[in-house]
């Protein structure tokens, strides 16, 4: 890496959404565009929208991005009993193997980002070969409200602030994420950015 180096991870919880969906094939149109750029990815994808939708989430792992859990019915983690965290984990798992046909460890995103500082779930999830990632840029392109410029602003002047390593969340569902990520990508390359997976900028035992 050089003092100048600008990698970026371009992260999408793939999820069903808790608010109004957007578009039908916005998940596929993402991956249309992340392969017309030659962009790598990382998804972290729900076990039950793997099992809904089974075509997607193989191309995901078929066009090479790299894959984790986001759990498998998209609860707040520290409202589950530790047999709770364990079964909605393997079930996650279970579900992304099956239909990516990959297995998601090491990473993971807690739903909602709870849980994030409590040592019993951290240390639950290590027991079971997961390591938490979290973010560093997020444009709430969740709230339907967010209109495509802000969402792209936003990424774009976060990633910009952040400087080398910059985690970015995304969701798979915003029809406002599917609009911007062209621009995204194109505006972060003239800025010199690399587009790399959370393994390039993480390893098992911490931050690189």
């Amino acid at each position: 890496m050089t003092a100048s180096e600008l990698r970026v991870a371009l992260t999408f919880d793939a999820e069903h959404p808790s608010r109004p969906p957007g578009p039908a094939g916005n998940a596929e149109h993402l991956l249309e565009v992340l392969a017309a750029r030659d962009v790598r990815a990382t998804f972290f994808i729900q076990g039950r929208w793997a099992t809904a939708y089974p075509g997607v989430a193989k191309s995901i792992a078929g066009e090479g991005h790299t894959i984790g859990s986001h759990s498998h019915h998209h609860a707040m983690f520290t409202l589950l009993s530790p047999d709770g965290v364990r079964a909605d984990l393997k079930s996650a798992q279970e579900a992304i193997a099956e239909t990516a046909g990959s297995d998601p460890r090491p990473w993971f995103r807690f739903p909602f980002g709870d849980g994030e500082g409590d040592e019993e779930l951290r240390s639950a999830l290590s027991s079971l070969g997961y390591r938490n990632v979290g973010w560093d840029v997020d444009p709430d392109d969740w709230d339907h409200a967010r209109t495509t410029d802000e969402v792209l602003r936003s990424v774009v002047e976060g990633a910009q602030s952040h400087g080398d390593g910059a985690i970015v969340l995304l969701h798979t569902w915003p029809g406002s994420t599917g609009e911007a990520l062209g621009d995204i990508i194109e505006r972060l390359r003239a800025e010199g950015a690399r587009f790399v997976g959370v393994e390039e900028l993480l390893d098992p035992a911490g931050r690189a």
